[in-house]
C-alpha cells in the first residue's frame, strides 16, 4: 500500500489550520459537518472556538457534536446545549447537536471485529462531507484521543457511545459502566465504529489533529491534569490512521521530558491497539510520509 501523506506545521495559529488544510488539496463538497470536541464544563484544556473560527469559516461548515454517555454536563441535550453556549461555540457558528432528538440511525460496520452496526445521531444524514478537527491529547480509557476517537466515540450518539464502550452489549448509558469489556475489545470497537463513519462519507472527509494543550486527560474530563508536554503543532491528512500514528510517533521522538508521562497513559491503556485494529480493517495506513510545511 502506498504511504499516506501527512502534512505538519509547527505554527500554532488559527490561520495555520487553514494553511495546512489547503495543503491537502481536498474539496469537501456540499454541506460540511465540522466535528469538534465541545469540552466538558470545568475542563481547562479544550481548544476554544476562536482557534477554530478561520477553518470553519473557510469550509463554510457547521459545528457538530453528540451527547455523552456518562454523568456530567453533556449527557443530555439540555445540559449539552448549555455547555456549548457557555463555551462560546454558538457565538461564532451554527451548532448541530446531532442526537438532540431521536431516533438514532444505524449504519453497518463491514467486517467489524466486534461491532456489526454503529449508532449515530440522525442529523448526520444532513451532511455531504465531514472535517474532523481533533485536539490530540491523552484519554483516561482509550489512552489517547485523535482522529479515530473523534470518528468513533465522537460521532456516536449517546446510545452509540455506550454501545462502543460496552463492545456491543448495551446502549444504556446508565448500565454500561457496571460491566465494561476487556480493554482490547473496547479499542477494537472504536476502530470498527471509525471504519463505519469513514465508509459512510465515501471519501468526502479530511482530518486535522492539533497537538496543543497535551494533557494525559481528555477534554471530556471536568477535572483534568494540566498539559504535561509543550505544544507541538498541527497535522493534516486524508487518512485518519496515518495522522494518529504520526502524532504518536512525534511524541515518541520528542525530547520533551513530559513525553514519558504522556506515553505511560497511552501504553497503560494499550492505546495504539486502536490504530493497529483500524489498519486491519483497511480504511487507512500506518505507513506515512510526513511533509513539513515552512
Amino acid at each position: 500500500m502506498e504511504k499516506s501523506k501527512v502534512y505538519f506545521t509547527r505554527e500554532l495559529k488559527p490561520e495555520s489550520v487553514v494553511k495546512i488544510f489547503k495543503a491537502l488539496n481536498k474539496e469537501l463538497p456540499g454541506k460540511v459537518a465540522v466535528k469538534v470536541h465541545s469540552g466538558e464544563e470545568g475542563n481547562q484544556n479544550y481548544l476554544h472556538p476562536e482557534f477554530m473560527k478561520p477553518m470553519v469559516e473557510y469550509v463554510k461548515g457547521t459545528i457538530v457534536e453528540c451527547n455523552t454517555a456518562y454523568e456530567g454536563e453533556r449527557n443530555t441535550s439540555e445540559k449539552h446545549l448549555k455547555t456549548i453556549e457557555n463555551h462560546g461555540w454558538n457565538k461564532y457558528f451554527t451548532v448541530d447537536l446531532m442526537d438532540e432528538t431521536g431516533p438514532d440511525i444505524s449504519i453497518p460496520v463491514e467486517n467489524g471485529k466486534i461491532l456489526k452496526e454503529d449508532f449515530l445521531g440522525k442529523n448526520i444524514e444532513n451532511y455531504d462531507s465531514m472535517l474532523v478537527l481533533s485536539h490530540f491529547k491523552g484519554h483516561p480509557m482509550g489512552g489517547y484521543g485523535g482522529a479515530l476517537k473523534q470518528l468513533s466515540i465522537g460521532c456516536a450518539s449517546s446510545e452509540g457511545k455506550a454501545w462502543i464502550h460496552s463492545a456491543g452489549k448495551t446502549k444504556d448509558q446508565y448500565k454500561v459502566w457496571g460491566d465494561l469489556p476487556e480493554q482490547d475489545k473496547f479499542l477494537e470497537s472504536m476502530a470498527d465504529a471509525a471504519s463505519a463513519v469513514v465508509k459512510y462519507f465515501k471519501g468526502n472527509m479530511a482530518f486535522i489533529n492539533i497537538m496543543a494543550n497535551m494533557s494525559v486527560d481528555c477534554d471530556c474530563c471536568a477535572v483534568a491534569e494540566d498539559p504535561c508536554m509543550k505544544d507541538i503543532g498541527i497535522l493534516a491528512s486524508l487518512d485518519p490512521i496515518a495522522i494518529d500514528q504520526a502524532c504518536i510517533d512525534i511524541v515518541k521522538n520528542s525530547e520533551d521530558p513530559g513525553k514519558e508521562h504522556f506515553l505511560e497513559r497511552v501504553n497503560s491503556r494499550h492505546g495504539t491497539h486502536t490504530i493497529d485494529s483500524a489498519e486491519e480493517l483497511g480504511f487507512g495506513n500506518k505507513e506515512y510520509e510526513l511533509i513539513e510545511l515552512d
